[in-house]
Formats: structure tokens, C-alpha cells, sequence
């Protein structure tokens, strides 16, 4: 049976096509940047952006969201994406523009946002099709298995909500540094593979004293760079082997490349980045992984407002938000009007949708609609409220099955898991009757 493939990579090809991505990623950064520091000095603009500090306790002033970003052709690659549907920052950050979430339960992949944190695998490896590896290590028979020979075992389907851990940044008052994804950054999708706990159960069960399930992609990487900085490694406590998957089919199709195929690790109520994409390896293990990307990035404080003290960003948190009405559609007339969006629960099921259309002083509830796919798919929502003429404020709360309830305002300015039903709000203007 295979084992782990060695890597030959083409040095100079391999080398401009890092130094590319990195040039991508730093322009990406200094236009967030320079975005954030409009209207400021010179000084000002010189401190550093990135601001941990809670945000101001007086939070009834209305934030408007962000201005739309100014058009951008989509990559060669995404060529098959419906662009009038996305929003792309860069060609490693490509989100799904808010109303377009709200028109059916499940996100069309032509419509589903794009995050990378590194190049996808060399021709060579994905040329493997069947035969691409995954190798299993912390269990007691160390073995590696095929994609055809883990498409022979039982499989499972799971709806889940697939959101990037930077979902939201811009709609802080005060947004970290970063790509300033708006509302975009997720979307509700459909997986099929093999339930994890079958192929560790073939392989013996994992090894007494394990703490965590690391996964490792098949992501190029540069020469001369440290592993630690550069690898796309990823650990997540023990606990989330009941629902992981191998997955190889989204939404009923082969996995694309730009979404983690051939093979991708799923973990149901975790934050994206967790998502393996090209999953490589898989090991139980007694330490969370060394790489940059679990020690340094995509971490959130342990504590509200102790920033200093942080865990990676595992288990994602209730969030709704509006989809329709929105500020870009036609001019609303005063009267009765029908308003929509998406609600999750997180780690357990949206039980209980709320909306206001006065900045949060009254609540009224709203119904859930369409199909329930279980406790990890968003659902769908929608109430029809009398809206007066003149400026109206409209937002949404979600509570879980664990009594979660949304909160007014992200505790942290992170740039992660930003989740306040305030940050999310809608501001419009309703013109008279008739």
C-alpha cells in the first residue's frame, strides 16, 4: 500500500509561483490597510491597524456597512465560477456577495466563496486521481490508504456550513488588518465520503493518550522556507472525530481543486481553515501542530477581552444575518415587507430566529423555512413586518439548541468570528406610501 509520496518539486517553477502568491497576499493586506486608514493622519496611519481592545461599550450608533468593492475578473482557474455572483478580493479570496446566500438553502459551487492559505499540489500529484495517498499515523496499525480504496468503503452524506473564520472582518467599527470580507465567506454546502471513525476503526483505533486530530495538505510549498512557517497543518481537539469525514464530493460532484480536491477533511461546526484541503495525512497526536498557521494565525482569545491569551479558531459561533432587504436593492415603500436570511447554530441547530427593525429595541420572531439538513446546515428564515417611511434599522439574532444566543457585538477585535447581530445590521431608507 503506498505510503506519504516524496516531494521533487521544480524549484524555479515552484519558487515564482510562492513568491507570487505571497506578492498576492501582501498587496491584498496593504489595500486593507490603506482602506482602514482613510480619513486618518499621517501619524495615525503609521500605528500599527491591528486592534485587540474591546470595542466601545456605546454600540447604538449605526455602522454602515462597507462600500461595494470595485470589480475584479475572476482567475483563469475560476474561470467556471459565476462571477456575477462573487466578489473578489484577490485571487486567493473570492466571497459570495450577501444577497445571493439568501436565494436557496444550499450554495451552487459555481457561487461558493474561494479562501487558500497556500498554492494547490503540483500537476504531478493530482495527476494520482485514484491512487493520491493519505497516509494515517497515532492509530495502532500505521497504514496509508488510496482515494479509490476509501471510495470503496461505507459513505455518509452531511450538510454543513462552510465558513471562513475571517467571515465578517469588515463590518467591525473597527476592522483588523486583512482581507475585509463582508458576509461572503461561507456558504451552506453538501459533502460525501467516508466517516473518519470507519477507517481508524480498520486501522485499530487511535492511540492511548491522543488529545488531537492533525491533518496535513498536500499544499505546494517554497524552498528554503522553514515547514513550520510554511506547511497548511492543522490540529483540532479529539473530540471532533465523531463527525469527520473524507470527503470527495461536494454538493454531489468531484470535489474542484479550488475547494480542497481530491479529497478534503470535513469537520462539521468548525471553522474552515480546518478543513484540510488535498488532505495528505492524518495523525492523532498528544500536541497541537508546530506549523505558523495553528500557532500564530487564525487563533481567538480564550476569554473575552484578554486577547493575549488565545486558542486556534476550532468550533464556529451562532450567526444570522439579512440577505433581502439589503441597502443595494430598489427603494422600499412603506408597508408591509417580507425579510430573509441565513441562520447557524454553530455546533448545534438554530432553534429560535428573532428580527428587528429599530436598531434592537423590539423583537419580533421570525419563522424557519425550508429544509432542515441537521444540526450543522444553516437554515433559512423569513417574517414580513409593516416598516414605516423614514430610516429603519434591521438585524437579526439567532439561538442555538444550547441556548447560545447571538451577541449585540463581538466581544474582540480580532478579525475572527466576528459575529455580532449589530455588526450585521441593515440601515434603510423607506420612502412614503403610494
Amino acid at each position: 500500500m503506498p505510503r506519504h509520496a516524496t516531494v521533487n518539486p521544480q524549484r524555479r517553477t515552484r519558487l515564482m509561483q510562492a513568491l507570487a502568491f505571497a506578492l498576492s497576499a501582501a498587496c491584498g493586506k496593504l489595500h486593507a490597510a490603506t482602506a482602514s486608514a482613510r480619513g486618518t493622519s499621517a501619524d495615525a496611519a503609521a500605528k500599527p491597524s491591528v486592534d485587540t481592545s474591546p470595542p466601545p461599550a456605546a454600540a447604538n450608533t449605526v455602522q454602515p456597512l462597507p462600500p461595494p468593492a470595485e470589480p475584479a475578473p475572476l482567475p483563469a482557474s475560476l474561470a467556471w465560477k459565476d462571477a456575477d455572483s462573487l466578489l473578489v478580493h484577490n485571487p486567493h479570496a473570492i466571497e459570495t456577495r450577501r444577497a445571493v446566500l439568501g436565494r436557496q438553502l444550499i450554495t451552487p459551487t459555481q457561487c461558493l466563496f474561494v479562501r487558500n492559505n497556500a498554492l494547490p499540489p503540483p500537476a504531478r500529484l493530482l495527476a494520482e486521481e485514484g491512487q493520491w495517498p493519505v497516509a494515517f499515523d497515532g492509530v495502532a496499525q500505521p497504514d496509508a490508504y488510496t482515494l479509490a480504496e476509501l471510495q470503496a468503503m461505507p459513505t455518509r452524506t452531511v450538510a454543513t456550513v462552510l465558513q471562513c473564520a475571517e467571515n465578517g472582518r469588515a463590518l467591525q467599527s473597527r476592522p483588523a488588518i486583512g482581507t475585509q470580507w463582508q458576509t461572503g465567506g461561507a456558504g451552506c454546502v453538501i459533502w460525501t465520503g467516508v466517516p473518519l471513525t470507519t477507517v481508524i476503526h480498520e486501522l485499530g483505533g487511535v492511540v492511548p493518550g491522543s488529545r488531537f486530530l492533525t491533518a496535513t495538505g498536500a499544499d505546494s510549498l517554497p524552498d528554503g522556507v522553514a515547514s513550520d512557517f510554511t506547511r497548511v497543518e492543522r490540529s483540532v481537539p479529539l473530540s471532533a472525530l465523531e463527525h469527520a469525514l473524507l470527503a470527495w464530493t461536494l454538493n454531489g460532484a468531484p470535489i474542484p481543486l479550488a475547494h480542497g480536491g481530491p479529497l478534503r477533511l470535513v469537520l462539521p461546526g468548525y471553522a474552515g481553515v480546518n478543513y484540510i484541503k488535498y488532505v495528505r495525512r492524518i495523525a492523532f497526536t498528544t500536541e497541537e501542530s508546530s506549523a505558523h498557521i495553528q500557532t500564530a494565525d487564525f487563533r481567538v482569545p480564550l476569554r473575552p477581552g484578554e486577547p493575549r491569551l488565545t486558542i486556534p479558531a476550532w468550533r464556529l459561533p451562532v450567526k444570522s444575518w439579512i440577505t433581502a432587504p439589503l441597502e443595494s436593492d430598489e427603494p422600499l415603500k412603506a408597508g408591509v415587507v417580507p425579510i430573509r436570511g441565513v441562520a447557524m447554530g454553530g455546533t448545534s441547530a438554530v432553534t429560535r430566529m428573532e428580527v428587528t427593525v429599530d436598531g434592537g429595541t423590539t423583537w419580533h420572531p421570525a419563522q424557519l423555512t425550508g429544509s432542515d439538513l441537521g444540526p450543522f446546515a444553516w437554515r433559512l428564515f423569513e417574517i414580513s413586518l409593516t416598516l414605516p417611511p423614514g430610516p429603519v434599522r434591521l438585524a437579526c439574532r439567532a439561538t442555538n439548541a444550547a441556548g447560545q444566543q447571538q451577541p449585540e457585538l463581538t466581544t474582540d477585535n480580532t478579525g475572527y468570528f466576528v459575529n455580532g447581530w449589530r455588526e450585521h445590521q441593515i440601515s434603510l431608507t423607506i420612502a412614503p406610501a403610494g
